[in-house]
């Protein structure tokens, strides 16, 4: 395994630690927790800034990025009504990764 495949896997651990769509989409798709849980936004913010942080690790190619597009995930979160469409910090984590991908060597 080479740097960068060494790097992206550490970042992806990373974002996974924090990510809701793991245990709790679900747990809001069987009415545990509902959408306007305070946890659950707390959870959902702090993922999207994790995710801010990792997108801007230093090191990664256009192509490690690209296997960490956080707009699927964006996505599903604001279809399922965890995150709203309009979520400051979603528009910014969006920003920073094509940011990310223009300065990235390929």
């Amino acid at each position: 395994m080479n740097d960068v495949e060494h790097l992206l896997h550490r970042t992806i651990a990373v974002i996974s630690q924090s990510d809701p769509l793991i245990k709790l989409l679900e747990q809001v798709r069987l009415g545990r927790m509902t959408r306007s849980d305070p946890g659950l936004r707390v959870i959902t913010d702090t993922w999207v800034a994790t995710y801010r942080k990792a997108v801007a690790t230093p090191g990664l190619t256009k192509q490690a990025l690209r296997r960490i597009d956080p707009s699927p995930r964006l996505d599903l979160l604001a279809q399922e009504g965890l995150l709203p469409v309009d979520h400051a910090a979603a528009r910014e984590l969006l920003a920073d990764f094509q940011q990310a991908i223009a300065r990235a060597p390929a």
